[in-house]
């Protein structure tokens, strides 16, 4: 495809942001749903209801404090530090699709980083183990986080755009992509084996990215991937399957069972600023909790 045509083809995106991303969402929440009650992996313990109440209440809270918050989006940074010149890519004459990929690799690599600091760093855990709390695993999982940690995850990727200095339509690729992935990733949807087995070699699978959720901390350390599988082999945090199997590891934080606690919107924006937790964090030293 002509370079002209893709660069028209990223200005209609731009120009069309909100609706792609927002349509986006939105259809593939609803495929996956479908798909979790077509073929679900787990039977789900806790009310349906309940947690997409709280969690999908979570998304709105974030959206609009994003909003309130950060006057600039991560894509309109990227337009300016191409205006201005900022960061790596605007320093060279790179082809246009190459610096789209190159992108779109760096930003996923920048997320994993940053989900591993979430975890190694006991303050940034308290903020994170509201995503972990959750006590069943579906397609609503993937978009729970605490207000904090959206903000300071805001912060580390206007950080990188600026850094980085990418296309403003390859940071619209890659958040679209982000939301996609975390939800198929975080999906209650049974995969053939042999389809996963194929498809992990490239990008997060639900089978994968389960293992992170278990109660289990050698478990919950590892497979930090959201997009691309790579991250974990190469840094040496894959685990390819659960110890007592998908279908009978225990889901969430072992010391958070209390639904008002992690099913309902209140206690979940409470947990972060909240005692008991046994320590999940990778740095934490003999099980100690953190502090």
């Amino acid at each position: 495809m002509p370079e002209s045509t893709l660069l028209s083809a990223s200005r209609w995106l731009l120009g069309h942001e909100a609706a792609v991303r927002a349509s986006a969402f939105g259809a593939l929440l609803v495929v996956m749903a479908v798909w979790e009650i077509l073929a679900p992996r787990r039977a789900l313990a806790f009310s349906r209801l309940r947690r997409w109440a709280s969690n999908l209440g979570i998304v709105v809270l974030n959206s609009v404090l994003v909003r309130v918050v950060f006057p600039l989006a991560a894509v309109a940074l990227a337009g300016l530090a191409q205006e201005r010149g900022w960061g790596l890519l605007n320093q060279y004459q790179v082809p246009f699709v190459a610096a789209v990929l190159a992108s779109v690799v760096a930003l996923d690599l920048a997320i994993y980083l940053q989900h591993v600091m979430f975890h190694a760093v006991p303050v940034l855990w308290r903020l994170h183990r509201v995503h972990h709390a959750d006590p069943d695993y579906d397609v609503t999982t993937g978009v729970r986080f605490h207000p904090i940690e959206i903000v300071l995850s805001m912060l580390i990727k206007l950080a990188a755009v600026v850094v980085l200095g990418p296309p403003a339509v390859a940071v619209m690729i890659f958040e679209v992509l982000l939301n996609a992935t975390a939800m198929f990733n975080h999906a209650n949807v049974r995969l053939p084996a042999a389809l996963d087995r194929v498809l992990r070699v490239l990008v997060v699978t639900p089978d994968m990215h389960r293992v992170h959720h278990s109660m289990e901390d050698h478990e919950t350390n590892s497979n930090f991937g959201f997009n691309l599988s790579v991250w974990d082999r190469l840094f040496r945090t894959y685990k390819a399957q659960p110890d007592a199997g998908h279908e009978h590891m225990s889901i969430g934080i072992r010391n958070y069972r209390d639904p008002r606690l992690v099913s309902d919107l209140p206690g979940m924006l409470a947990l972060p600023f909240l005692g008991g937790d046994p320590g999940y964090a990778i740095n934490r030293r003999h099980g100690a909790p953190d502090s």
